[in-house]
């Protein structure tokens, strides 16, 4: 499996006001489409699928990845101005898919919140994120304070986590498991954001686990380097894993990401990452095209200038074309293609959404 941004350090999380931005007529009618499409896979439980069922699931176990989808669709929802206690049946869904996460995902004694789904660690690091981004949303006290508990026991086994003992190159990362030895991009950028999203709520995240993930994601970076180390190259991509393993749109756009989510807005791999993806931009048909648009949306938003306009150009164009009559997309390739269409609508709407500023992570 594969949402951006930085607030000051220590400020709270509370949703902004969008400011006013041109949103075209078609990617308006897109993000109304998609939203309809999502409230109609709600189940009587509050989870989002597209397998129908009347099933109640029991707390700490609930249906394979429901946990994690549920809480990207939430995120969806919400970045486009869908937030919980609304009260419209868009505000009502997203209410109850809240609830469905706080009532039904039962952490393990270490607080591993992947368990309750069998979505692993990218779960966790999903669910973690979008508990910090819902903290002072939810529609009563006691929803709040069940978020607040989740979260917190979420981001203390993120840090866990980080602390298992490690290669050099894989230090700061994390991967599958929380026991896991080794890391990748793909699960890290999940945590990265969950922490960064933490500390601009006000749990304590401590400043050095930040900092190895970001010298664990810069360990990513596929650059030439010459004898004092320094950058050879103006433009380069992000590897899956540090010092190998291969080198997509998506892998880039998430390391792009990450690292202006952690506050490097202006270091080299930034820069480089982001002219990179200028020159090979994502195509509609790629591996895990879903996840990598969401992170290339929002990472060059992030870069400003001619990279963000000329990736909300691309990012509309392919989206608004490729989304089905009823308003859903459905992944094309490989792996991607078995998560299914809420999972790919989810990421479509937070890829649409750079310009609606409601989640405190996806700010300026």
């Amino acid at each position: 499996m594969a949402v951006a941004f930085c607030l000051p350090l220590g400020m709270t999380t509370v949703a902004a006001e969008p400011r006013p931005e041109i949103i075209s007529p078609q990617v308006k009618t897109s993000v109304e489409k998609a939203v309809s499409w999502l409230l109609k896979q709600q189940q009587p439980s509050g989870h989002f699928s597209e397998q129908k069922s009347n099933q109640n699931p029991r707390p700490g176990d609930v249906p394979s990845h429901s946990a994690a989808m549920t809480s990207l669709t939430l995120m969806g929802l919400s970045s486009v101005g869908h937030l919980p206690g609304n009260s419209t049946p868009e505000g009502i869904a997203a209410e109850r898919a809240l609830k469905f996460i706080v009532n039904h995902v039962e952490p393990d004694e270490n607080g591993y919140l992947g368990r309750s789904d069998r979505s692993r660690m990218y779960g966790h690091g999903i669910m973690t994120l979008m508990l910090t981004e819902m903290l002072g949303m939810s529609p009563d006290t006691e929803t709040d304070r069940k978020v607040r508990e989740l979260a917190e026991k979420g981001i203390r086994l993120i840090l866990r986590a980080q602390q298992t003992p490690k290669s050099e190159a894989n230090r700061g990362g994390w991967r599958y498991e929380p026991s896991s030895s080794d890391s990748d991009i793909s699960v890290s950028v999940w945590q990265l954001m969950a922490l960064r999203a933490a500390k601009n709520s006000g749990i304590e995240v401590p400043k050095e686990a930040i900092d190895n993930a970001v010298a664990y994601i810069k360990r990513s970076y596929r650059a030439e380097r010459d004898s004092n180390g320094q950058l050879k190259q103006l433009e380069a991509a992000f590897s899956y894993e540090p010092y190998g393993g291969r080198q997509t749109f998506s892998t880039t756009a998430a390391g792009l990401l990450s690292l202006q989510v952690a506050g490097q807005y202006d270091i080299p791999e930034v820069i480089g990452s982001s002219n990179w993806l200028l020159k090979f931009p994502p195509e509609v048909n790629e591996p895990w095209f879903f996840y990598g648009c969401y992170y290339y949306a929002q990472g060059m938003y992030q870069r400003g200038g001619d990279h963000a306009a000329t990736a909300r150009q691309k990012t509309e164009a392919m989206l608004v074309s490729s989304q089905s009559l009823e308003g859903a997309w459905y992944p094309r390739n490989g792996n991607e293609k078995s998560a299914g269409p809420v999972y790919a609508t989810s990421l479509a709407l937070l890829s649409l959404s750079v310009y609606h500023h409601f989640l405190p992570i996806y700010q300026k």
